[in-house]
């Protein structure tokens, strides 16, 4: 059978995308593949289930517009559909002087990108929201909640079945080619002939993308996996929020932290670590083909150069829970080692380019054949509704 669109990958984006698709034109045949046996597998379902208020973002930015969106669009779709989540809100701790400026860029960026309620703290202040926390000043985010993001995914899903979309899961692609503006996805099971190729591969996106692709694709995707441990349940009294800290802006990840969880407990982390391997949850998963191929990326090689320090001290808290504790202890003083049992672990796919920059934003490339989401880390989950809105208006522009 010829689908009118095959989408690559079942995370909560390409099902976003799916749904997208078959409710603005229900007649369209879509099927959506996925490798493993279960959709949200990887990405959507080893997140922290945080919901992003915007905050960090650059003003007009693909994250900036999208999580905005996004934000309200997920709300109104758990509304509708009854699925649990808590607005619970956070709190941007600055512990030092240095990060004072951070934080007022910070705040200046929420009011930029629409955010309302945004709240300047002092220490007192933050300690009558958060007892426990340390810091000199903060910023109160009340838009920020938590959600299981699994559940939104496995609810889209439902959607698209009722809307005639298909799934196909357990099948992994291995070519793309195109003939006379057809193309032909080839898995292990089968082949599908499509209009269009949208790829929503996460960790593979970038292999995917050159699937499609006569020239190779100046980016890839180079594995950080994040680390958490969970506080012990008597312990669990000294977070009443999440509480962020001021986050480095040469560096694309937000710091070791303090999440609530929708279904009980606390996370506290992450860190990111380099992973040897794009599906590598643990220390032990090692693939020397994908950890020698992040090795021979020039990208790769430049960010090593400009950031080894962070990278090995991100290494040391990874294997040491001293090290690890230390960090937390910034935001929370009482933190003993002995609080923190272990938790779960995400890999987070960072796409880096060729000069070795690790993109910030989102990145869509489209090409003859497909439409290739090659970026979308955190805050995709909370935006997917509107990047699923963005890559579909793209898509039907082109059937």
């Amino acid at each position: 059978m010829k689908y009118d669109v095959v989408v690559i990958g079942g995370g909560i984006v390409g099902l976003a995308t799916a749904l997208n698709l078959k409710q603005q034109k229900p007649g369209l045949r879509l099927v959506i593949i996925e490798k493993e046996n279960q959709l949200a597998a990887h990405q959507t379902g080893h997140n922290s289930g945080v919901i992003h208020s915007g905050l960090y973002y650059k003003p007009g930015s693909l994250k900036a517009t999208n999580c905005i969106s996004g934000y309200h669009m997920l709300i109104d779709f758990c509304e509708k559909e009854e699925i649990p989540y808590e607005l619970c809100g956070k709190i941007v701790v600055a512990t030092q002087k240095e990060q004072l400026p951070i934080l007022e860029g910070l705040y200046k960026r929420g009011i930029e990108n629409g955010l309302t309620g945004l709240e300047k703290l002092s220490a007192g202040q933050m300690k009558e929201i958060e007892p426990h926390v340390a810091g000199i000043e903060g910023i109160k985010v009340p838009q920020t909640g938590i959600i299981d993001y699994k559940q939104v995914s496995e609810k889209y899903a439902q959607k698209i079945k009722e809307l005639g979309g298909e799934l196909r899961l357990g099948e992994k692609v291995s070519s793309i080619s195109e003939l006379n503006g057809v193309s032909t996805v080839v898995t292990d099971k089968g082949s599908y002939d499509a209009t269009l190729v949208v790829n929503c591969a996460g960790l593979y996106s970038d292999k995917v993308a050159q699937m499609t692709e006569s020239e190779k694709i100046k980016l890839q995707i180079i594995p950080f996996r994040g680390e958490y441990y969970e506080l012990k349940p008597e312990k669990h009294y000294l977070v009443k929020h999440l509480i962020y800290p001021v986050p480095d802006p040469n560096f694309p990840f937000l710091g070791v932290h303090f999440t609530r969880m929708i279904g009980g407990g606390i996370e506290a982390g992450p860190n990111a670590v380099l992973a040897f391997r794009r599906e590598g949850y643990k220390k032990s998963d090692i693939s020397l083909g994908e950890f020698g191929e992040t090795l021979a990326w020039p990208g790769f090689r430049k960010v090593a150069a400009k950031y080894w320090k962070t990278g090995m001290g991100e290494f040391y808290r990874s294997f040491s829970k001293s090290a690890f504790t230390t960090a937390l202890q910034e935001l929370i003083p009482e933190i003993r080692k002995e609080d923190l049992v272990p938790g779960n672990a995400g890999v987070r796919a960072q796409s880096c380019d060729i000069e070795g920059g690790l993109l910030d934003d989102f990145s869509i490339i489209e090409n003859k054949q497909a439409i290739n989401v090659c970026n979308a880390p955190s805050p995709a989950a909370t935006s997917s509704l509107a990047i699923g809105k963005t890559v579909a208006g793209l898509a039907l522009k082109r059937l």
